[in-house]
C-alpha cells in the first residue's frame, strides 16, 4: 500500500534541512496565477484548440442543445435536454500528454446519454493546457461551472464525475472549493495524488536493484540498453497474463513488491504484474522538459519506503534511494500542477477503480481511504473494486449503476454499499470485487475480464 504525503511529512521537512538540494527550491514553487482573464477567448500561445461540432441527442423525441466555444483559453462542450431537471454534471477529463491541442470531451462509459435522459445537463473542459496540470484541471472545470451559470442558468445541483487524471481534478476540486459541488464520481482516479510517481519510481528502481543494473537518473537509451537487460535477468522478457512463469526468484522478488506497492495480494493481481511490466519501463522515460510528468523527479521519492519482500535479495539495503528535487513544492498544501489531496471530501464521493490497473495502481484508492478517515470523514466515501486489468476498464453497466447509486445517495442522505479497500485480509479474498463488477462482460469475455476466475 503507498505511503500518503501526510504520513511522509515530517520525515521529507526534516530531510530537507540535511539535503544541499534544498538550496534554491524555494524559488521553483508552484505555477503562478496567470493568463486567467475573464474574457480569454483565445487558447494560450502555443496552444491550439479542436472542438469539433457535437450533434445534440434526441432525448424523448426532441434534440438537446449543445453549446461550444471557448472560455479561459479552454474549449468547452455544454448539453442541455429539453427537460432539464436543473442539475448539471461537470466530466472532468484525463491525461493528454504533452501536445498542443485542447480538446473536451463528452461523458465515456454510455454516460452522456444516461445522463441527458435522466434530465441532466453536462458540460466538460479542455483545461487551458495538457500536461499533468492538476491545477489547470480543478481551475478550468470550476471556469466552466461557473460559465454555464451564466450562460445557462445557475443548476440547483453541482456534480463532477471524471477519469484517470480527472479523479485528480476531482479529489482536489472537493477540497479546493468546499461545498460547491455536491456529488462526486472519480473512475480510476489518482486519488493518492504524488505517490502515483513514487510508484512508478519504485518499480524502476527495485528492477535495477534486483538486476544489478544501475541506471538512475534514466539515461536517453534506457528503454534500449538497460531495460533489456534487466528484464534478461529478471526472466520477464517472455512472461504473458496467460502463459508459463518465466521469472527468475529476484523477477518473482519484483513482481511481489510491484503487488504490494500497487494495493496488496488480490484477485488477479499476478496476470496484472505481467500486463503491465513494459509500459511500467517506458513510463520512466520522458522526452525532457521541465512539468512533473516530463520530469517526474521533482517530486517523487523513495526515501522512507519499505519494500517487501525483503528477500531473496535485501533491497531495503540495495536500492538507490531517491530524493524530491523539489521538496518545497511536494509539501505545499496550495494548488500547484501536482498539488496534495488532504483527503477532507467536502460531498459525497462514490469511486471506481479496477484491481489490476497498474497505470493508475488500486493503491490510490487505499491512500485515499487512510486519508478521508483519518480526518473523520470516511462517512462521505464509498469505493467499489472492478474484477479489470486495463486502465479505466469499466462496463456502462458498472459506470451507470455507480451514477444512479451517488445520485440516490445525494438525494436522499442514504450511503450506498462499497467494497472495503484497507483490509488486506479482506482485499485479499478470492471472491474480492465481485460484488461490483458486470457478470455480464466477464460472460462476454470483455476486454482482460477472464484473467481473473469467475466470480
Amino acid at each position: 500500500m503507498l505511503s500518503t504525503p501526510f504520513r511522509t511529512l515530517r520525515r521529507l521537512v526534516a530531510a530537507t534541512a540535511t539535503l544541499t538540494l534544498a538550496v534554491g527550491l524555494v524559488g521553483a514553487g508552484p505555477a503562478a496565477a496567470t493568463d486567467r482573464d475573464p474574457g480569454g477567448g483565445q487558447p494560450l500561445p502555443g496552444y491550439t484548440i479542436e472542438n469539433p461540432p457535437l450533434a445534440p441527442l434526441v432525448v424523448g423525441g426532441r434534440p438537446t442543445t449543445v453549446r461550444q466555444g471557448v472560455y479561459r483559453h479552454a474549449g468547452y462542450i455544454i448539453e442541455v435536454p429539453t427537460r432539464w431537471n436543473g442539475d448539471l454534471v461537470l466530466w472532468a477529463h484525463g491525461y493528454r500528454g504533452q501536445g498542443t491541442v485542447l480538446t473536451p470531451e463528452q461523458p465515456g462509459f454510455g454516460l452522456r446519454q444516461r445522463l441527458l435522459e435522466q434530465g441532466y445537463a453536462w458540460a466538460s473542459s479542455s483545461y487551458d493546457r495538457n500536461g499533468f496540470d492538476i491545477r489547470s484541471g480543478v481551475l478550468g472545470t470550476k471556469d466552466l461551472a461557473d460559465h454555464f451559470g451564466r450562460a445557462v442558468r445557475r443548476p440547483h445541483r453541482t456534480f463532477i464525475a471524471g477519469v484517470s487524471m480527472g479523479g485528480y481534478v476531482i479529489g482536489r476540486s472537493l477540497e479546493q472549493y468546499p461545498g460547491y459541488y455536491d456529488g462526486a464520481l472519480p473512475m480510476c482516479g489518482v486519488l493518492g495524488d504524488q505517490t502515483l510517481l513514487d510508484f512508478y519510481l519504485d518499480y524502476n528502481l527495485v528492477a535495477q536493484a534486483l538486476a544489478e543494473v544501475p541506471a538512475y537518473p534514466t539515461p536517453a537509451d534506457y528503454l534500449s540498453t538497460a531495460v533489456p537487460r534487466i528484464q534478461v535477468a529478471l526472466g520477464l522478457a517472455g512472461l504473458t497474463p496467460t502463459g508459463p512463469d518465466t521469472t527468475t526468484d529476484r523477477g518473482k522478488q519484483l513482481r511481489a513488491i510491484t503487488v504490494n506497492r500497487s494495493g496488496g495480494p488480490r484477485p488477479g493481481a499476478d496476470a496484472a504484474f505481467a500486463v503491465w511490466k513494459d509500459f511500467l519501463f517506458s513510463i520512466s522515460v520522458t522526452s525532457g522538459g521541465d512539468s512533473p510528468a516530463q520530469r517526474p523527479g521533482q517530486l517523487s521519492t523513495n526515501l522512507f519506503t519499505r519494500y517487501a519482500p525483503n528477500s531473496p535479495v535485501d533491497v531495503n539495503a540495495t536500492v538507490r534511494r531517491v530524493a524530491p528535487e523539489n521538496v518545497v513544492q511536494r509539501l505545499l498544501p496550495t494548488l500547484t500542477e501536482v498539488p496534495r489531496i488532504a483527503g477532507r471530501p467536502s460531498a459525497p464521493v462514490l469511486s471506481l477503480h479496477g484491481l489490476g490497473d497498474l497505470f493508475v495502481p488500486f493503491s490510490m484508492e487505499q491512500a485515499y481511504a487512510t486519508d478521508v478517515a483519518r480526518h473523520g470523514r470516511g462517512r462521505l466515501v464509498v469505493q467499489r473494486a472492478i474484477r479489470a486489468t486495463q486502465h479505466c476498464e469499466f462496463t456502462p453497466t458498472e459506470a451507470g449503476a455507480a451514477w444512479d447509486d451517488l445520485v440516490s445517495w445525494v438525494r436522499t442522505g442514504q450511503r450506498p454499499a462499497g467494497d472495503t479497500v484497507t483490509d488486506p485480509a479482506v482485499v485479499a479474498r478470492p471472491d474480492y470485487g465481485c460484488r461490483f463488477s458486470d457478470r455480464a462482460a466477464y460472460a462476454a469475455g470483455v476486454g482482460t475480464r477472464r484473467l481473473y476466475p469467475a466470480c
